[in-house]
């Protein structure tokens, strides 16, 4: 009994050990990692080539999978071309694992030694994230090195012997196995492994070994397509696809198996060896075969998941669940949602005017409901957000989450401030049948203007988060607010004059400017994390002079 836990725990190791590699390698390089695949769908062998390094470096084909289909999600990229890359993954993982077949007992203290050193000493830094991705690589090594130790009293045990002579000779059986073990694991690279390893004990038979190596590309293949299951159609195509072309190697390889395992030994000596080599030739030779069908199995995984039909009322969001797996691309899918909010409030805030000017109480009614989309889109926002692991951002990556979240609630507080002042005109002033002074009306108009502008560089700001432009919109809050001083005198001068309609209006005209600053100051509220960020933001507002002239002050 002990002998079998300790196998399991290994092969817990194993797994636990492709993850940390994994999640490392997103974290050094996530955002270069997006922009190598951005640039690779030019042609179809730059493509194969990109995915083979990319993978090479996370080794998940089902992180580049995800990836790619987000990109396809948002259509960033034709499923064709994504089809290509994943081909090229494919023979990233399984190059990897050719890596791993090599004796590296003397590199797993080595490695592991360094990367805990590495992470502790500067473990929110790059040097951190790459010390974790060391100690994974030692651990996987010492996952293996326990697998063997394990199985050794396991295969000198009489009754397992006897069960493993017993085994029925049925390759769809152990196909079918191997994919489940893959799905359960959630890394093929780790099922892979473990079969070498059990082959080279003599705990599996080469026969089932192969077996069992088919069914974990093909698990591999579902991990991503299970995992897709609530993108919208264009993003799960590429795993689709990816699936089709698995399924295609497996129907081409098992009448081949029995020629296969007559000639591998021939070529490769050693078990270990032969079951990587394979699991890599499978590959290479799928890539190889498939790169020409890849256009044929788009425009098929194009008609068994079509486009929905125009007109049906519901936009597509920007917040694509296959993009959570990569946190940099989640990153980038909630700012471009938020963006999306900014529009709706952009909407919101030019009606506004419209409502003022021409009594439309229609059009108040329709903004008023819009707020209501501004809400939905903040939830939906702010839970996107929290799916994505905080511990699997870079540092930048992690202000720029900060980022977000802010510009959504300042964006959700503008809309309840405009809900507000719709609900007002129309209480006020339209069911009253009351107007604004000219002058009155033109000030509203110059705060409104301003205001559109102040949003569109409030958007900017967000989008490129340059300090310039940060600087130029927090200075729009001193001239809005002196500007709304102005005015407020300005209607008290006209109550004094004794204007009429200034008098009618008064307590909405003071209250509308009033809203309508607040609203500039939440606006003016984006730029904050960026100059923070930058190091250019001062504690206090409160100047050092004036603030010893209040000292001298006595009580």
């Amino acid at each position: 009994m002990i002998h079998l836990l300790n196998l399991l725990a290994a092969i817990a190791l194993l797994v636990w050990g492709t993850h940390i590699v994994r999640t490392g390698m997103m974290r050094l390089l996530g955002e270069n990692l997006r922009i190598v695949l951005a640039r690779s769908f030019s042609n179809r062998g730059n493509s194969v080539l990109a995915g083979i390094g990319v993978t090479g470096l996370v080794q998940s084909s089902m992180a580049t999978c995800l990836m790619l289909a987000s990109f396809a999600g948002q259509g960033l990229v034709s499923t064709g071309a994504a089809l290509a890359v994943m081909l090229g993954a494919d023979v990233g993982t399984a190059l990897m694992a050719a890596v791993y077949s090599f004796d590296l007992s003397w590199v797993s203290p080595l490695l592991i030694f360094v990367g805990v050193v590495m992470f502790v000493s500067r473990q929110n830094s790059d040097v951190g994230r790459a010390g974790r991705v060391l100690i994974g690589l030692g651990l996987i090594t010492l996952a293996l090195q326990l697998i063997v130790a394990s199985t050794k009293p396991m295969i000198e045990n009489p009754g397992v012997r006897a069960l493993l002579v017993s085994l029925p000779n049925e390759v769809l059986l152990d196909i079918l196995v191997g994919a489940v073990i893959t799905v359960l694991a959630y890394s093929s690279l780790a099922v892979v492994l473990l079969t070498a390893t059990l082959a080279t004990s003599g705990l599996v038979p080469p026969s089932v070994a192969l077996g069992l190596i088919v069914g974990a590309n093909i698990g591999s293949a579902l991990l991503a397509f299970f995992a897709t299951s609530g993108s919208v159609p264009a993003a799960r195509r590429v795993p689709l696809g990816n699936l089709l072309f698995k399924l295609i190697g497996a129907a081409l390889t098992i009448p081949l198996l029995p020629h296969v395992l007559k000639w591998l030994p021939q070529l490769v000596p050693e078990v270990h060896q032969q079951v990587v080599g394979f699991h890599l030739l499978f590959n290479v030779v799928l890539a190889i075969t498939c790169v020409g069908l890849t256009g044929p199995v788009a425009r098929l995984a194009e008609r068994w998941l079509p486009d929905p039909r125009e007109g049906t009322g519901k936009r597509r969001s920007h917040l694509d669940p296959a993009a959570l797996g990569t946190p940099s691309l989640a990153i980038s899918c909630a700012a471009r949602e938020a963006l999306h909010q900014a529009d709706v409030v952009e909407t919101m805030l030019r009606g506004l005017l419209d409502v003022i000017r021409n009594n439309d109480l229609d059009l108040a009614e329709r903004l008023r409901r819009m707020d209501d989309t501004v809400d939905d889109l903040y939830s939906a926002i702010k839970f996107y957000l929290t799916q994505i692991s905080r511990e699997a951002l870079s540092e930048r990556e992690g202000r720029r989450w900060t980022d977000i979240v802010s510009f959504t609630i300042n964006m959700e507080q503008v809309a309840d401030i405009i809900e507000r002042v719709l609900q007002d005109v129309e209480d006020k002033k339209i069911r009253k049948n009351r107007s604004f002074s000219d002058a009155g009306m033109a000030e509203i108009c110059h705060l409104h203007e301003r205001l559109t502008a102040n949003l569109r560089l409030a958007m900017s700001v967000f989008l490129d988060g340059h300090v310039r432009d940060a600087r130029k919109l927090l200075e729009e809050k001193a001239r809005f607010r002196d500007l709304e001083h102005e005015y407020a005198a300005n209607h008290i001068a006209r109550l004094q004059d004794n204007t009429a309609q200034s008098i009618e209006t008064s307590s909405l005209h003071l209250d509308l400017i009033s809203e309508l600053k607040r609203i500039n100051s939440h606006l003016c509220g984006v730029a904050y994390p960026i100059l923070e960020s930058a190091g250019v933001l001062a504690a206090t507002r409160i100047r050092q002079s004036q603030l010893g002239d209040l000292d001298e002050v006595k009580p």
